[in-house]
């Protein structure tokens, strides 16, 4: 086995919360050498309960791993350092509101005035230079602006006892990883071409790009009753009889799915009843569509005996589970998809895994999550900063150490 994918790359990151640090940790663990700096004030993720020893949980999934320099940029001091520091950087990932860091120096132009093979990656809720790039923007906002909000309402419609949106942040972890392709995108560019660049990332273009529904929608064509895409998202929850709940990845409102349906529940005579003789008709039957198939479900033991026929008719089924009960699966322990971190309390947590697994890299360990400042000695050590100056800057509260 050969070193990870991107050992020797290193990346400053001015992140903070969700986004950013998603993208910079994915570089971390990829074996990316990260640097996080974090203001007097922390990251605000941090705070994400639960707590374990004093230190949100949150905040150890996106950065455990990442050295940690706390440093006030209000000081010229502390501008110095960050310069010096982005000055051997091969990437520097943030996600301010738009001009936030021109204000202390650091602007893609800024830094590439003195270091111009960088990469520069800005993730922000609607980009750099539109009219919309100084609106604050968070994932429940921009989920609502780019249509997923409207799309888990008309998707539940009366079922919902108030208007709801997701409960996932999916603005924020999708920018990340985009993130993450804009810099191994810009990382080739500069290997074939030599040149840096600066990559603009929207969190809401981010949302419409990976909406798979989004084209079908803006078609304004209409389907005469028959789901758009492949009707995944019309997938319906079924509960066999000992309460184990599924669910099947189609519709069978959908024609294609229904007759492999009919075909899973060997059930041909559902193909000649009139109530379902078309998707708009099938849509004004569902109940009894759907009583037939939750009888037919209750029919089965367990559920590796009705895998076992919906796989014959090329169709999926998934239990559904918790986190927890996912992370105790044979498949999660075999793909090793929870790890051990140290909590720094003298325990373990649980975190997710990699996603990845390379036939000829070896990826490193998960890595510890910082106290806020705990490397402020080593990183300015290494910029060959002496001794007697590092605690003069730490006296003076240009640079901050707190666990």
């Amino acid at each position: 086995m050969s070193a990870a994918p991107l050992q020797g790359l290193r990346v400053v990151d001015f992140t903070r919360v969700l986004a950013g640090p998603h993208c910079t940790k994915a570089l971390r663990d990829l074996g990316a050498e990260v640097t996080k700096i974090e203001p007097p004030s922390g990251d605000i993720g941090r705070a994400g309960l639960p707590y374990v020893g004093g230190m949100g949980l949150y905040f150890v999934q996106q950065n455990a791993g990442k050295r940690n320099l706390s440093i006030d940029l209000n000081y010229v001091e502390g501008r110095e350092i960050v310069t010096r520091l982005c000055r051997g950087a091969d990437v520097i990932v943030e996600n301010f509101r738009p001009g936030t860091l021109a204000r202390f120096g650091f602007s893609y132009d800024d830094v590439r005035a003195f270091n111009p093979g960088i990469i520069y990656v800005s993730l922000s809720g609607y980009g750099q230079s539109t009219s919309w790039r100084n609106r604050p923007a968070f994932a429940p906002t921009v989920q609502a602006e780019t249509g997923l909000t409207s799309i888990v309402q008309d998707h539940f419609g009366a079922a919902l006892s108030e208007p709801r949106g997701d409960s996932c942040s999916h603005a924020d972890v999708y920018t990340g990883l985009q993130g993450v392709i804009a810099v191994l995108a810009a990382l080739q560019h500069r290997n074939r071409t030599g040149e840096g660049q600066h990559v603009d990332v929207s969190m809401a273009a981010t949302m419409l790009s990976v909406n798979e529904r989004a084209g079908a929608m803006m078609s304004g064509i209409d389907t005469d009753g028959e789901p758009i895409a492949l009707s995944a998202n019309e997938s319906h929850i079924f509960e066999m009889s000992d309460g184990t709940r599924l669910t099947i990845a189609a519709s069978p409102i959908y024609s294609p799915m229904f007759t492999r349906y009919c075909a899973m529940m060997r059930r041909s005579d559902l193909l000649a009843d009139a109530r379902y003789a078309t998707a708009s008709l099938r849509r004004q039957n569902l109940a009894p569509l759907l009583a037939e198939i939750r009888a037919w479900i209750t029919t089965f033991e367990n559920l590796e005996q009705l895998q076992a026929q919906v796989s014959e008719a090329g169709l999926a089924v998934g239990r559904v589970r918790t986190v927890n009960e996912f992370v105790e699966t044979d498949w999660a322990k075999e793909w090793n998809a929870v790890v051990e971190v140290d909590d720094r309390a003298g325990g373990l947590v649980r975190m997710p895994g990699n996603p990845w697994i390379f036939s000829r890299s070896e990826l490193p360990s998960p890595g510890m999550p910082a106290y806020q400042g705990e490397h402020n000695e080593d990183v300015l050590g290494q910029l060959d900063f002496a001794p007697e100056r590092i605690k003069d800057l730490q006296h003076r509260n240009i640079l901050l150490s707190r666990r």
